[in-house]
């Protein structure tokens, strides 16, 4: 299935959590805590402004994002657990490190 937000909604695909602590500890599935990074999926066209000019999203598919805690609403799409948030929801995007070193 094809699922395309509206307005200024994104769909993220939460990133995976890690297994093990620093000390090597196995920690099972209910203990783990939910990471607060994930990348967008699909992003809705934008949110129209009070003159009905339609404003672009800031963050685009394939983009890592940065959220909170308790932002954003679980859905499951095609048997995939998926985040949908308000842009607004977003802290920040991730730069890639290769784009960090060209800096330098």
């Amino acid at each position: 299935m094809k699922f395309r937000p509206l307005h200024d909604r994104v769909v993220i695909r939460r990133a995976e959590g890690d297994t093990k602590s620093r000390g090597g500890i196995i920690i099972p599935d209910n203990a783990k805590e939910k990471p607060q990074e994930g990348e967008v999926i699909a992003v809705g066209p934008g949110l129209r402004a009070e003159k009905g000019v339609l404003v672009p999203l800031d963050v685009k598919t394939g983009d890592l994002i940065l959220f909170g805690k308790w932002s954003g609403t679980e859905l499951k799409i095609d048997g995939e657990d998926l985040l949908i948030m308000k842009e607004a929801d977003i802290m920040g995007v991730i730069e890639k490190a290769v784009e960090a070193k060209k800096a330098a």
